[in-house]
């Protein structure tokens, strides 16, 4: 395996470890609080209090990542699948990286200078990944 390989092969992996643990943790009722700000506060999200309740709505957002990760996973031996995969993973942080814009006093000002919930942020990279597991699935 080259260097590139097992660079995509890691970031695959870390994002698959990610997707897993959070979706899992989000069938506990402390994350399906903490995540109730956010989602209440989304403009394509919100709905979902209206027909579920917070820990209903935490435990789908939580099988949806817990389902992506799986797929991640599969899609380093069946590249096929990392389009769908890959697709639903950019939807994961897309939509995390928009509760930036989406959730009042995401910011704050820390001794004058302008600060954002660190978790939001990671998904960053995640979400890089994620495109990357599209274009290789296209390869």
């Amino acid at each position: 395996m080259n260097l590139n390989q097992f660079a995509y092969t890691l970031g695959v992996l870390g994002t698959v470890i990610i997707l897993i643990w959070v979706g899992l943790f989000k069938f506990t009722a402390v994350e399906a609080g903490a995540i109730k700000g956010l989602v209440e506060n989304h403009f394509a999200m919100s709905w979902m209090y209206k027909v579920m309740s917070v820990q209903q709505v935490s435990n789908f957002i939580g099988v949806f990542e817990v389902l992506t990760g799986i797929g991640l996973f599969i899609s380093l031996f069946f590249k096929r699948i990392g389009l769908y995969a890959g697709f639903a993973s950019a939807i994961i942080f897309v939509t995390t990286l928009s509760f930036l814009i989406t959730t009042p006093g995401v910011f704050k000002s820390v001794e004058g200078f302008l600060v954002a919930d660190f978790f939001i942020l990671k998904d960053i990279p995640y979400l890089a990944i994620s495109l990357m597991v599209c274009v290789k699935a296209k390869e």
